[in-house]
C-alpha cells in the first residue's frame, strides 16, 4: 500500500475490516430471513421435509443438508429462520475459512479482504447465504479442503491439514455428490507441486489415504441408501447429467452453451465473471512459463498459489463448459470452480487498483453498489416495480406476459392459509383431509406451508421420480376428502385423479405476497377418497 490515501482509507488493522464486513454480512441475512420477505424456495421446503424422516440418504442428495436443517429447526423451530439457520451460519464459515486462509495462510490480508468483498457482492453467494440450499455446505466444505490442501503441500509434516482435508471431503460428498471432484483437484495439484520438485513421498502416501478414507466414509451411507432404494439416487444424477435415459443419445448440441455462459455471468455478477476469467487465464498460462499481460497480472501469486487457483478453476469450470454441448447443465453444477475464481476476480481488482495508485479506488465502489441494489430489487416487497406486465405488441395482435421472477419465489405461504381455511370450511371432517401436489415443489411447499405441517404426496403419473414416491401414500379411509393443488391458472386434473374420488371441485386462486400478486394455482377440492392410492410407475428420474 504505497498510496497514502489508499492507506488512510484501509487503515492498518485488515483484519477488523473483514471482521465487521462478516459480522454486517451475517446479520443482515438474519434479519432479511426475518423480515419475510421471500418464501422458502420449493427446494428449501423439501429438504426440510427430508428432515423429518432421517436417512442415510436422499432421493437426489446425501443426508447433510437434511441433518442441517433438523438441527436449525430444533433451535428455531419448524420456521423460515430454522430452516435457513444452516444458510447463515455456512455463509459466516465460508468468509471465516477464506479470510483466514488467504491472509492468514497465504499471508495476503488486503487480499483477503477484497475477496470477502468480491464474494459478498456475487448473485451466488447472496442466494446461498441465504437460502438452504446444498450449495452452501458444499461451498465452507470445498474452501477448507482447499485451503488444506495448500498447507499440507507446504508442511506435509503436519498432520491437521490432511485431517481437515479428510474431514470437508467426507462431509463434502453427504452434502453434494461434486464434492468428490476435489479427489481430482487434489491430485493434479500434486502433480504440479511435484512439477518444480516441491511435492515428496510423505504428501503424496498421506494425500492418498486421506482422498481414500475421506471419499469412503462420504460415500458409503449413500452407497447403503442406494443399495437398499433400487440405486434411484445415483439413477437419478445419470438422467440429470445426460448419461442416461432420453438425453443420453444426443452428444452434440449448440442450443445449450450460450444458456449456460449467460448464466454463468448472472451467478457472479459481469464484471467479477470479467475479472475471474481474465484471472483463470493469468494463472493458466503463468504454470507454462507465459509472459503474456493475463500472466503478468497474477504475478503477485507465489507458485503453490498459482497452481492451486489453476486447478481450482479450470477443470471443473471446463468440464461443464464443454459437457454443456451435450446436455442442458445448470448454473449451479460449476459453483465449487467459483470457490478459487472469486479470488482470482479479487486479484485482477486488486491488480487494476494498485496500477491506479489508488486515485480512482471510488469508481470501483459501483460495482459492490450496483450488485447489492440488483439483488433488494428482485426480492424487496415495497419497491415500486411492476410483478406483471400484460399486454401486446404495437400493431400487431401478439400478447405477451413479463412477469418478475421473484414472482414464482412468492405466495406459498399465502396458499397454505388457503387450504386451512379450505380444509376448515368445505369439509365436514377437517382431520380427515390429507394433501397432495403434482410435483414435488408444490407437495413439499404444502407440507411446510398449511398450518399443522402435515405431511402432503405427491400424484403418481406424469413426471419423473422424487422421494415422495419412496415413501408410504396417504393411508386415510374410504370418504376422506382431499385438496390437490397445481400451479397455473386453469389447470385440468390429471388423468388419473378423478377415478381416485367421487367428486371433484376446481377453483383458480391468486396468491399474494405483501398485498401484492404472487403466484397463480389451481386448487381442486376432492371428495369421496376411494380408499386406494396407485402405485408409481415410470422410468424417469
Amino acid at each position: 500500500m504505497n498510496d497514502p490515501r489508499e492507506q488512510r482509507f484501509w487503515g492498518c488493522r485488515p483484519e477488523i475490516w473483514a471482521g465487521l464486513l462478516i459480522l454486517g454480512t451475517t446479520a443482515l441475512r438474519v434479519w432479511f430471513v426475518q423480515s419475510g420477505q421471500l418464501d422458502l424456495v420449493q427446494d428449501e421446503a423439501q429438504y426440510w421435509d427430508w428432515s423429518r424422516t432421517p436417512q442415510l440418504s436422499y432421493f437426489t442428495k446425501g443426508p447433510l443438508i437434511a441433518y442441517i436443517i433438523s438441527a436449525g429447526s430444533w433451535l428455531f423451530g419448524d420456521t423460515a429462520l430454522g430452516v435457513r439457520a444452516g444458510a447463515i451460519a455456512g455463509s459466516f464459515a465460508s468468509q471465516c475459512i477464506l479470510y483466514v486462509g488467504i491472509a492468514g495462510l497465504w499471508n495476503r490480508p488486503r487480499l483477503g479482504l477484497l475477496t470477502l468483498v468480491v464474494l459478498n457482492t456475487t448473485i451466488f453467494f447472496m442466494a446461498s447465504g441465504i437460502l438452504m440450499t446444498t450449495d452452501s455446505p458444499l461451498m465452507v466444505c470445498w474452501w477448507a479442503a482447499l485451503f488444506a490442501l495448500y498447507e499440507a503441500g507446504r508442511r506435509p509434516e503436519r498432520l491437521w491439514p490432511f485431517v481437515v482435508m479428510g474431514v470437508a471431503l467426507a462431509l463434502g460428498t453427504w452434502g453434494k455428490y461434486m464434492m468428490l471432484a476435489f479427489s481430482g483437484t487434489a491430485i493434479l495439484y500434486g502433480l504440479l507441486l511435484l512439477r518444480r520438485m516441491q511435492a515428496g513421498s510423505l504428501f503424496w502416501k498421506r494425500l492418498f489415504v486421506t482422498l481414500l478414507a475421506g471419499s469412503f466414509v462420504g460415500l458409503m451411507p449413500i452407497l447403503l441408501w442406494n443399495v437398499g432404494n433400487d440405486f434411484a439416487g445415483f439413477k437419478h444424477v445419470a438422467h440429470l447429467g445426460g448419461m442416461a435415459g432420453k438425453g443420453s443419445g444426443q452428444w452434440l448440441r449448440f442450443d445449450r452453451f450460450p444458456e449456460y455462459f449467460g448464466s454463468q455471468f448472472g451467478l457472479l455478477m459481469p464484471w467479477w465473471f470479467c475479472f475471474c476469467v481474465y484471472g483463470a487465464w493469468g494463472v493458466l498460462t503463468r504454470l507454462f512459463g507465459s509472459h503474456a499481460r493475463a500472466a503478468k497480472a497474477t504475478e503477485a501469486l507465489e507458485y503453490r498459489q498459482v497452481a492451486l487457483l489453476a486447478v481450482g478453476f479450470w477443470p471443473v469450470w471446463g468440464f461443464f463448459a464443454v459437457w454443456c454441448f451435450h446436455t442442458k447443465v445448470h448454473p449451479n453444477w460449476s459453483a465449487v470452480s467459483y470457490a478459487s475464481g472469486m479470488i482470482l476476480a479479487a486479484v485482477i481488482w486488486d491488480r487494476i487498483w494498485r496500477e491506479l495508485s489508488g486515485r480512482t479506488w471510488k469508481v470501483w465502489l459501483w460495482p459492490v453498489i450496483g450488485a447489492a441494489f440488483f439483488a433488494v430489487f428482485l426480492v424487496h416487497d415495497r419497491l415500486p416495480i411492476p410483478w406483471r406486465l400484460e399486454g401486446k405488441v404495437p400493431f400487431t395482435e401478439t400478447s405477451f406476459a413479463l412477469e418478475n421472477p421473484a414472482l414464482h419465489l412468492k405466495g406459498w405461504s399465502d396458499l397454505g392459509r388457503e387450504i386451512d381455511e379450505l380444509r376448515r370450511t368445505r369439509f365436514d371432517d377437517p382431520d380427515n383431509v390429507f394433501l397432495f401436489g403434482d410435483h414435488y415443489d408444490v407437495t413439499s411447499a404444502l407440507s411446510f406451508f398449511v398450518p399443522g405441517q402435515q405431511r402432503a404426496f405427491c400424484a403418481t403419473t406424469g413426471r419423473r421420480l422424487n422421494q415422495y414416491d419412496l415413501w408410504p401414500g396417504p393411508d386415510y379411509p374410504v370418504g376422506a376428502g382431499a385438496i390437490f393443488v397445481r400451479k397455473g391458472f386453469d389447470k385440468g386434473t390429471l388423468p388419473e385423479v378423478p377415478l381416485l374420488f367421487d367428486k371433484i371441485e376446481g377453483m383458480n386462486y391468486q396468491s399474494t405476497h405483501g398485498g401484492r400478486p404472487a403466484r397463480r394455482f389451481t386448487i381442486f377440492l376432492c371428495y369421496g377418497y376411494k380408499g386406494e392410492w396407485p402405485p408409481m410407475v415410470s422410468t424417469e428420474y
